[in-house]
């Protein structure tokens, strides 16, 4: 049974209540000069990170496009084909004076990308690659504040599991909880 063509989208496909996946790009690996203001914007409008945590961020990107593969940055993005915005990103890299473990520095999706398995699908792409490079143990940390439940979770539903904490770390009251995954 052919669709009617109310129900198909102005690109001919059929119109579905959720096509999220159809609007994402296959995941680059290589930063260009857009993605600065890119990362900017996604890790601001997650409302979850500091200003000096974007700065950080967006270090990263300006080290990879400044030294490339020797900056020890690695990164994964999944741009929306539908406005041009950052849909979601990761940066990890070998762990320094490690021989095989490897730390996710950066791991965000955009408000309107969440709850539909593009962390998911970036994370497993995340780990396909630290196990291309032979690594062992992959480590990722966050607050251990309420506001970072959902955070906690995710990290939990990827198989990552609690491997220490370190009491008021960021402030009185506030730890950073160190996860761990070894991968399969």
């Amino acid at each position: 049974m052919k669709p009617s063509m109310q129900s198909l989208n102005p690109d001919g496909k059929p119109a579905q209540q959720n096509v999220i996946h159809e609007t994402m790009e296959l995941f680059r690996h290589m930063p260009c000069s857009r993605d600065i203001k890119k990362v900017a914007s996604l890790l601001q409008d997650t409302g979850f990170f500091h200003s000096y945590e974007i700065d950080v961020a967006i270090e990263l990107v300006k080290e990879w496009l400044s030294k490339g593969p020797d900056s020890g940055y690695r990164f994964i993005f999944s741009d929306s084909k539908e406005g041009g915005c950052l849909a979601g990103y990761c940066c990890f890299g070998a762990t320094p004076c490690t021989l095989s473990s490897y730390d996710i520095y950066w791991i965000a999706v955009h408000p309107d990308f969440q709850k539909t398995g593009l962390g998911t699908k970036i994370f497993c792409e995340t780990e396909m690659l630290i196990q291309k490079a032979r690594g062992t143990r992959i480590y990722i940390d966050t607050s251990q504040s309420e506001k970072y439940l959902p955070t906690r979770k995710f990290y939990e539903h990827v198989g990552f599991t609690q491997a220490a904490l370190l009491e008021d770390f960021f402030a009185p009251g506030d730890g950073k909880i160190i996860y761990c995954k070894i991968p399969a």
